[in-house]
């Protein structure tokens, strides 16, 4: 306690002459820093509101105002395996704060986007959407029903963050436990394994009924899917911010119940860490602990340093960048290159190493042992003194394992010298791109080819599966940005179309992929097309040249003739006029902001 103590005080040195309750929003939400669950449960005032707690069930008896207030804000939803057995968490949350000495609220929020199902139609619009929806909906919750202190329960791709940025942006004490990650299949497999089979039924490679049993067992039971995609990615990067219980990214949603794994159960360890969630919870609120006292830009480094070394999901870029917007902390795109520069990549877990998932990360020790091992021998940087809601990050690596050669490595034999993401410019990206470097070839870190131009994403796999991409292209998808798409839709389809027919080719677009994806592929083109980015004037067949080793993403064209066509391009229309979508592309930021909404 007195490391964080130590910790926290730094911290609020470093933030003097800043509010101490974090960026202003409203006088609601500074009232609710203020005191909490007192605004309802302290003023004589309030007794019809006394009333309806206790005919909802939360109190028994007007003495228990007493203590103090949990909500539990659940993302509950059989619309996603990642959200299915939320409910059995929420119970065990539920429990423990109970014994804790808490009333507790329990709310659920909508807007639960499966990505895996959303994926490949005009759905998937709505997905990175929805993580500005789900914090506004928490942020409702909150400031309504007020509370002393909450716990975020999620798990999916765009609720993990809209959680974290619900945790900064709202700063009363608070706490997120996810659900865990997905077993992978009997047979080694996962959802990526699915995607890249309709490729090779494509081209004839793979028969329909295997095809079909393939999506019967690649995907067992509860959980985020097996690999490390977006959503286990945020789920680890919970941990690395100290905002997530030790375990959060990596202890599986269940086990399975028989040796010849016919049969699945919850897993004992994740309800443990749920327990674990509502303990720190009120270590957080006993404390004095807020979100903001740890998610700084020292612990954002650390994250982006654990994510270097695992070889996350690009995506994390997006929503870490939303993180740092949301907790005031002003943290450019260029701060991530330079982090992976020094970070090398020491574990390469599914769809980079297809054998590997999650399950295998947490046998090999986890976070824990990851950051333990670039703690003590890499130049990464990363700060052990960082306040975390157990104590501190030194807390959670010192006694960690050392690495097992095999899933995580050491740092002397890296799977590669820098960072398992890296940004990348050039003039088709001036303001950056992300590309998942951990997923790419060594006979690929160099490709200059004829680009394919597709206006979007539906137009670019439909081209894949019809053989109008060879060996050599260069694809081209733009206006699938934040603005163009709008909702910078993911696209795993024709990146797994292009793994699963196998045709080598490249790929780079003002949208961005998958955690799934893998190969060459360059994504969050800054400024996207519809900002009047570089990407919009790249005419079909001219030369595009990326190198993975310089960073850089480049059309063959003269900064002139790049300038002159820029001149002569039309606004940009917006395809959606109506709706939440419309509002979303009229006031989001470029991928390089993070996708935030400007108002």
């Amino acid at each position: 306690m007195a490391k964080q103590k130590r910790a926290l005080a730094a911290k609020k040195k470093t933030n003097a002459g800043k509010s101490a309750a974090g960026p202003a929003l409203n006088a609601g939400i500074d009232h609710l820093r203020r005191q909490g669950g007192r605004i309802v449960a302290g003023q004589r005032h309030m007794i019809p509101a006394w009333g309806l707690m206790r005919a909802a069930g939360v109190i028994d008896s007007f003495d228990k105002l007493k203590k103090p207030i949990a909500t539990i804000v659940n993302s509950f939803s059989t619309q996603a395996p990642g959200h299915s057995h939320l409910r059995v968490i929420e119970e065990e949350v539920r429990k423990e704060l109970v014994r804790l000495g808490f009333n507790v609220w329990i709310a659920n929020v909508g807007g639960v986007v499966c990505d895996g199902i959303a994926m490949g139609h005009f759905g998937m619009k709505y997905s990175l959407a929805s993580r500005e929806l789900i914090t506004d909906q928490i942020e409702t919750i909150l400031a309504a029903h007020p509370c002393d202190a909450w716990i975020g329960i999620g798990n999916c791709d765009k609720i993990v963050p809209a959680m974290f940025n619900a945790m900064a942006r709202i700063n009363i004490p608070a706490i997120y436990v996810g659900g865990g990650p997905m077993l992978a299949g009997r047979e080694n497999t996962d959802l990526i394994s699915i995607f890249e089979a309709v490729g090779r039924n494509a081209v004839g490679k793979m028969s329909d009924g295997e095809l079909e049993r393939m999506a019967e067992t690649a995907c067992p039971g509860h959980g985020c899917c097996a690999g490390l995609f977006t959503a286990n990615s945020m789920n680890c990067l919970g941990e690395a911010l100290g905002v997530a219980p030790p375990g959060n990214g990596t202890v599986t949603a269940e086990i399975w119940a028989d040796a010849k794994k016919t049969r699945r159960k919850i897993n004992p360890a994740r309800l443990e860490i749920s327990r674990e969630a509502a303990r720190l919870l009120k270590r957080c609120l006993d404390g004095g602990i807020r979100p903001l006292d740890l998610i700084t830009r020292n612990s954002i480094d650390n994250a982006f340093i654990c994510d270097m070394a695992m070889g996350g999901s690009s995506n994390t870029v997006l929503h870490t960048l939303a993180l740092a917007a949301a907790a005031g902390i002003k943290y450019d795109i260029g701060r991530i290159g330079r982090i992976s520069e020094k970070t090398p990549c020491i574990c390469k877990i599914s769809p980079s190493r297809p054998e590997i998932h999650m399950e295998d990360f947490d046998r090999a020790g986890g976070v824990a042992a990851l950051l333990r091992e670039i703690a003590e021998n890499t130049r990464a940087g990363l700060d052990l003194n960082a306040a975390t809601a157990w104590g501190t990050l030194g807390d959670l690596v010192r006694n960690a394992k050392k690495p097992d050669g095999v899933i995580i490595r050491s740092a002397a034999d890296p799977f590669s010298r820098g960072g398992g993401l890296a940004i990348f410019f050039g003039n088709l990206a001036p303001n950056g791109a992300v590309v998942k470097t951990v997923g790419v070839a060594d006979d690929m870190r160099k490709f200059t080819g004829p680009a394919r131009i597709f206006e979007s994403e539906d137009e670019a796999r439909d081209g894949i599966l019809s053989g109008k991409v060879r060996d050599g292209d260069v694809v081209v998808i733009r206006f699938e940005g934040p603005k163009g798409g709008p909702g910078m839709q993911e696209m795993l389809s024709p990146t797994a179309a292009i793994q699963g027919a196998g045709i080598r080719a490249a790929l780079v677009t003002d949208g961005r992929f998958s955690g799934g994806t893998r190969g060459l592929c360059v994504g969050h083109v800054s400024p996207e097309a519809a900002a009047g980015g570089p990407l919009a004037i790249v005419r079909d067949g001219e030369l595009v040249a990326i190198d993975a080793d310089a960073r850089r993403v480049d059309v063959l064209l003269t900064d002139a003739e790049i300038k002159r066509r820029l001149k002569k391009m039309p606004p940009f229309v917006g395809k959606v006029k109506h709706g939440w979508l419309a509002r979303y592309s009229a006031f989001v930021a470029s991928a390089d902001r993070g996708a935030i909404l400007t108002l």
